[in-house]
């Protein structure tokens, strides 16, 4: 028995938990209050993809007479391969018995339907010894045949990391969904709320709480809200999440409260809190924070509480306890590493900071609060909660899921990390600003960095802009060019059709991302179609943009906007050319290709010179230090030597130092007396150490004994250490 019980409705990853009531989870521990929380769709997908299960399907596929495609009838034909080899192939997507990848890589261990006419080319996607990945791969597209077969068949409705999505998007009257949750059950609802019945039996809750973060989910939450509902009377049941604060602000339909007693907004720890004062003390008169009940009728928002909501500091460290994190299935669905991280391998997750620091974004939702109310955690904190993590999952990946994250705390992180000497890895979402210096990227990569995902949107200057990025085209490139030279990937979001982009603009665009491509500076990315939202800036005042706002009438949801372009311009022609090109270009593939193939209508010549790109890599930085940077030794102390050396007569004492490195050795040779005070502030510059020293501190140092700093700064064997692990941050 506990008192709060905690649910994520199917679906979302397959790979790893969504965060969000892990986050409530921790919080409640810090108050004292039992909670239990289940990942319903993970639980869900592990029942359906069972032999017995498998075998249900197929029959009932059958008796109801819906195989009708030429690809159903396929798998319908192979149902004794898929049966044979199901349990195999969600054991080894769980990381059981690995060996079985030798196996799934022949061309006839596995039954293949129409998922595999579209797979990539395996060998030059995987070499020839990347056995355990291509099977993950291979193992991927047979499940998602499976997969099609369940929605023609079976379900139309389901997906791996959405059901019934549709219902979902845009929805401005509640009529359609609450029609559909009229209907009988279907058959992935009845093994949905079997599960889940079972669960409540035995936590017995007060309240339920739905997190519901998208509107993928949107569906399965209202289904389960309306099954405890009749069956368990005396449950309370709050739904909050992701989709509740961007969608629901604007609520009036009372019908939603036929199933849920409350919807609170934004961060859910103090409403929750409340909330759960006001159930265990129903006497006292407790104020309300962000929370639509309905009352007689009508649909009121209390918002009468004067408490402030809880700094990150005080929230606890999310608690994963009660979740399957050894249950969760790991899928490569196309061969790219940087698209894999989504999808592949369980990460804990964590935010660096409440909020964006940049905030400034003209599409972004700027005046809600999980945009604009900026809270970092200090580096210790977060660091301390890492390692909690690391005791309770036993797993070492992490991944900051920030809005994004910012650079001068990433910074004192990655030091914390080193100098507590672990051993992890770890990737987050930032913008491609210029505090990302060489350096800063190599400090990153040491900490454990492997991957960064930002948002370059459209790649034009007169773009940014508008967006109000706060950045350039040769910006990004510079920043790309650093990251990737440090070993960290780079995945770019893209976008096309924002206010005012012309067609040539667009041209422009994908010529930029295939130099970047081309460069190798970026590795993965993705397009999207602007999308007019309601609490964006733009939403807010759209006209001032060239839109035309197409408003309906709201009685539910409240976030899309459907619009008129003043340009007239239909963007979405773009679509298809714009995914295609970047497809290959993610590939290594089509660079040669003039951008008009990618399009079967005619578009303009690019304006873009061809090797802007590299024109933007090559032009040298100013190789200035600010005199507050920290200066930071990542290497160990090296081996020394010293010996005489004559030169017209004239005898010097050459002190010679040997830096062992993972990969090999760096020698560099100075004068004895500079080597001998460069020895004796290496140990000090040393990452492991409290000392701080900054560039104006050093220099300081230097000066005391010597003349002429910049000549010793700027000279070769410094340069030589630069680059390879002398720091300027």
């Amino acid at each position: 028995m506990k008192d709060i019980f905690l649910l994520t409705p199917p679906f979302t990853q397959l790979n790893t938990p969504y965060p969000a009531t892990a986050y409530l989870k921790g919080f409640f521990n810090t108050k004292g209050i039992s909670s239990y929380q289940m990942d319903l769709g993970i639980e869900v997908i592990l029942a359906l993809f069972t032999r017995e299960s498998l075998q249900e399907m197929f029959d009932f596929a059958f008796e109801n007479d819906t195989i009708v495609s030429e690809n159903a009838q396929r798998i319908y034909a192979l149902k004794l391969d898929y049966l044979k080899t199901i349990e195999p192939i969600i054991a080894f997507v769980q990381g059981q018995n690995q060996s079985l990848a030798r196996q799934i890589c022949t061309s006839d261990f596995l039954p293949q339907a129409s998922r595999f006419d579209q797979a990539d080319d395996m060998e030059t996607a995987f070499g020839l010894m990347g056995f355990q990945d291509k099977a993950k791969h291979i193992a991927t597209l047979y499940l998602e045949d499976i997969s099609d077969f369940i929605i023609e068949c079976i379900d139309e409705n389901f997906g791996f990391s959405r059901y019934a999505e549709r219902l979902g998007r845009s929805a401005s009257s509640f009529d359609e969904l609450h029609a559909k949750l009229q209907e009988e059950l279907t058959y992935i609802d009845e093994i949905t709320l079997c599960i889940l019945d079972e669960k409540l039996k035995d936590i017995q809750p007060k309240l339920f709480c739905i997190s519901v973060p998208f509107p993928g989910n949107l569906y399965c939450a209202f289904r389960c809200a309306q099954f405890v509902k009749v069956n368990y009377p005396d449950i309370k049941i709050v739904m909050g999440g992701g989709f509740p604060n961007t969608e629901l602000r604007s609520l009036t339909d009372a019908r939603v409260f036929d199933f849920v007693d409350y919807i609170t907004l934004d961060d859910g720890e103090l409403p929750l809190d409340l909330l759960w004062q006001q159930l265990s003390n129903p006497s006292d008169v407790v104020e309300l924070k962000r929370t639509f009940i309905c009352e007689n009728g009508n649909v009121l928002y209390k918002n009468n509480s004067a408490l402030k909501d809880y700094k990150q500091e005080d929230l606890g460290t999310p608690d994963y306890s009660d979740l399957l994190l050894d249950k969760y299935i790991s899928v490569i669905e196309i061969t790219n590493p940087m698209h894999s991280l989504w999808s592949d391998g369980r990460w804990n997750k964590l935010t660096m900071a409440h909020g964006c620091y940049w905030g400034k974004c003209t599409f972004c939702d700027g005046s809600l609060d999980y945009i604009k109310t900026f809270d970092p955690l200090t580096a210790v904190t977060l660091v301390d909660r890492m390692e909690e993590l690391i005791v309770q999952t036993g797993e070492t990946g992490f991944h900051f899921v920030d809005e994004a994250a910012p650079p001068a705390l990433m910074k004192s992180v990655a030091i914390e990390i080193i100098k507590r000497k672990l051993s992890l890895t770890w990737w987050t979402n930032i913008r491609f600003e210029k505090s990302f210096t060489k350096d800063m990227c190599a400090l990153l990569k040491a900490s454990g960095c492997i991957a960064v995902s930002g948002g370059l949107e459209v790649a034009s200057d007169r773009m940014l802009a508008l967006i109000n990025k706060g950045t350039t085209v040769e910006q990004v490139a510079r920043v790309t060019n650093n990251l990737t030279e440090a070993g960290i990937m780079v995945h770019a979001y893209l976008m096309y059709g924002f206010p005012t982009e012309t067609v040539q603009e667009t041209v422009d665009s994908l010529e930029m991302v295939r130099q970047l491509f081309e460069a190798g500076i970026v590795q993965s990315g993705f397009w999207h179609q602007f999308g007019l939202t309601a609490h964006s800036p733009i939403g807010l005042a759209p006209e001032t943009y060239g839109l035309k706002p197409i408003y309906d009438e709201i009685s539910f949801a409240d976030n899309d906007i459907q619009f008129k372009d003043k340009t007239g311009i239909k963007h979405d022609k773009f679509s298809f050319g714009l995914k295609k090109s970047l497809y290959n270009y993610m590939h290594d593939i089509g660079f040669d290709l003039p951008l008009q193939d990618w399009f079967d209508f005619k578009i303009p010549r690019t304006t873009i010179k061809r090797g802007f790109i590299q024109n933007c890599l090559q032009a040298e930085e100013p190789f200035i230090s600010k005199s507050s940077a920290k200066i930071i030794w990542l290497g160990g102390l090296p081996l020394v030597s010293s010996y005489s050396k004559k030169k017209k007569g004239i005898s010097r004492e050459i002190f010679e130092m040997s830096f062992h490195t993972k990969t090999g050795t760096v020698d560099v040779s100075m004068d004895k007396e500079h080597g001998e005070w460069f020895l004796d502030i290496l140990g000090r510059l040393s990452i492991n150490e409290d000392e701080v020293f900054t560039f104006a501190t050093l220099k300081e140092s230097f000066e005391e004994e010597f003349e002429s700093f910049e000549l010793f700064w700027y000279s070769k064997p410094i340069n030589i250490l630069r680059e390879n692990g002398l720091l300027v941050v």
